[in-house]
């Protein structure tokens, strides 16, 4: 049996997957005529905050109209993958405004990923107090690979001023990701002003640059919080070995040493094993790939009590909404999965769940649609 069949195999019987029936959820389009959507944020009174990855920021109003492009973004590298990409709201943006997004920043030897932070006006026509607090290191030219999902860290259920961003490595550089001197491959933790704070893992490592929270990363473009804190990311695999991972500070997650996956067309990566000690093993992989994009834990009881605490993941690849049964609400290993939305076939880019406890979804096309999830 060749190690492909075998890992084939082997992901057959670690995750079922069924067709959740048609009767279970309504789906409704609330906006459509989005160029290539990436990231969904919850404005107050019903309006959203969607990022186009061409570089334009949309505030769309709750009826579903779609607003002018906000003014005062920063010069965005949108080539391949790059562009204006994922977006967070700060804990506190009912009294500050302030948001944070990240892009594809371009430079003299190239590009890589940027987290910023502005106002976002009164009006919603603008940002206002624009400041870049964190530039990946280095700038390499690529158009592939940046990671890009904010999240901010809870300590006991609360924000606590910090920020995590996961950044790729940007497909060309993947031993980066083994290294400590840059920040390719890495999920980092930053303060929100872009400090770097005293208890990172790596701060008092000669040569380690003191962001870095966790490395071993190809491309995360999944980062969700259980309600007590802790941090999972899922990534994209080569061809199979897409990953799902819960983080923890200073672990080293494997890639390119370790993987499920192969080549493209074919072929072992490095020495072509999946395992080695001092490497994290996935909580769950996926052969083949399915590109998995956006992530969240479901916390409300609006699709009934045995939701609570399931885990759901976009496919770019297969064009699903992936509902994850974990073996205990919010932690343990994939018990079960549900394919959702497989009738509408496009690549689910984003997934959130609203202040109404509903859940909404980016699909990723150049008329891309938000869509909010009823329970029937």
């Amino acid at each position: 049996m060749t190690r492909w069949i075998k890992n084939l195999w082997l992901a057959s019987l670690a995750s079922l997957s069924f067709t959740v029936p048609a009767q279970a959820l309504r789906s409704e389009v609330v906006a459509t005529g989005l160029e290539h959507p990436w990231a969904l944020a919850f404005l107050p009174e019903g309006r959203f905050l969607v990022t186009e990855r061409p570089g334009s920021l949309r505030v769309i109003e709750a009826d579903g109209r779609l607003n002018k492009a906000v003014v005062g973004l920063p010069e965005v590298a949108a080539r391949g993958q790059g562009g204006l990409l994922d977006v967070l709201l700060d804990a506190n943006f009912a009294s500050n405004r302030t948001l944070f997004f990240c892009f594809s920043e371009p430079g003299a030897t190239g590009n890589s990923t940027a987290l910023a932070r502005a106002r976002l006006s009164d009006d919603r026509t603008r940002l206002e107090a624009l400041q870049v607090i964190f530039s990946a290191r280095p700038k390499v030219a690529s158009s592939a690979h940046f990671g890009c999902r904010i999240a901010e860290s809870l300590v006991n259920g609360k924000p606590d001023g910090l920020l995590f961003m996961t950044l790729g490595e940007r497909f060309t550089r993947k031993d980066d990701a083994q290294k400590l001197d840059n920040h390719h491959g890495k999920i980092i933790r930053i303060a929100k002003d872009g400090r770097v704070p005293a208890d990172n893992p790596f701060v008092k490592t000669a040569g380690a640059l003191p962001e870095i929270w966790s490395y071993g990363h190809r491309n995360p473009q999944g980062l969700a919080l259980s309600p007590k804190g802790a941090l999972w990311a899922h990534e994209h695999g080569p061809q199979g070995g897409d990953e799902i991972n819960v983080i923890e500070p200073g672990r080293n997650y494997g890639w390119p040493v370790i993987t499920y996956g192969e080549n493209y067309g074919g072929g072992q990566i490095g020495a072509g094993i999946s395992s080695k000690d001092g490497m994290a093993q996935p909580l769950h992989y996926w052969v083949p790939s399915i590109a998995p994009s956006g992530m969240v834990f479901l916390t409300s009881t609006r699709y009934g009590a045995d939701w609570v605490g399931n885990l759901w993941v976009g496919s770019l690849k297969f064009g699903y909404l992936n509902r994850i049964e974990l073996a205990a609400p919010f932690q343990g290993k994939v018990v079960r999965e549900h394919k959702l939305l497989t009738e509408a076939g496009e690549r689910i880019r984003d997934v959130r769940q609203g202040p109404d406890g509903l859940i909404y979804v980016l699909t990723d096309s150049a008329r891309g649609h938000l869509i909010r999830l009823q329970p029937k």
